[in-house]
């Protein structure tokens, strides 16, 4: 057995691009346009991690998705948690839950995705200004 891909259903292809390729920093591998069903799939996949993917499926007629707990989260590995929070926030992502501990934090996507972020290896020492972040919002 091997692990292919996550899908999730998203509401508006340009933002959520925008989100995972240009504020995440997530590579797309492809995009296809189906006409004919009416979707586009985007997958995309971490810088050097193409075997582990996440499909963006954009259903072309209008749909609401309403997220549940029961899916949990996306997660991702990143080499400096500080850098990845800085980079989202600059792109204009409110962090949910910011890294105080240096190890760990949750943004959402523009449909609600929650989004985990985990620092490579050993926590990173405490920092300004997010040692001081309250939570904002679900994570």
């Amino acid at each position: 057995m091997k692990y292919l891909h996550t899908m999730v259903r998203v509401t508006d292809l340009q933002p959520s691009l925008a989100f995972y390729r240009d504020a995440l920093g997530l590579e797309v591998l492809s995009i296809r346009d189906f006409p004919g069903g009416r979707y586009t799939l985007a997958f995309l996949a971490a810088p050097g991690n193409p075997e582990a993917q996440i499909e963006l499926t954009h259903n072309w007629d209008p749909e609401t998705y309403n997220g549940g707990r029961n899916f949990g989260h996306i997660a991702y590995e990143v080499p400096d948690i500080y850098a990845a929070c800085e980079r989202l926030v600059a792109h204009g992502v409110t962090i949910n839950r910011p890294p105080r501990d240096g190890f760990m934090a949750f943004v959402r996507s523009p449909d609600g995705i929650s989004i985990e972020l985990l620092q490579a290896g050993a926590a990173l020492p405490p920092r300004a200004p997010w040692i001081d972040m309250p939570n904002q919002g679900q994570w």
